[in-house]
């Protein structure tokens, strides 16, 4: 036998040990009554998770298919200077570093 039909066997076995704990567990008692409010809510809540994510995965775009979708970049004969004036760097720079005024020190207008 191989790996893979164990693998089916035991998550097989693990499946129905599952199911089979809820009625081994009651032995025939009705749920109580907190847990059955639960369970009402759990198929519609599932319903709704499972529409979500089919929906996420039916409208998401990959990134190769967006590559090809897309146009090129066109070519800019143009370059950007990236240059600064320095009398507006060095002000940007002090005025952050500026100390700020004591309350004692402090006038109104």
């Amino acid at each position: 036998m191989s790996a893979v039909w164990i693998v089916v066997i035991v998550s097989g076995t693990g499946t129905l040990a599952l199911k089979a704990t809820g009625p081994v567990l009651l032995g025939g008692k009705p749920l109580p009554e907190r847990l059955t409010g639960v369970v009402g809510l759990l198929g519609p809540a599932l319903l709704a998770a499972l529409v979500a994510i089919g929906t996420y995965r039916a409208l998401s775009i990959r990134a190769d298919k967006a590559a090809v979708a897309a146009a090129p970049p066109a070519w800019s004969t143009e370059a950007a200077a990236n240059c600064a004036d320095p009398a507006n760097v060095v002000a940007d720079i002090t005025t952050g570093t500026t100390p700020p005024m004591p309350a004692a020190r402090a006038s109104t207008p």
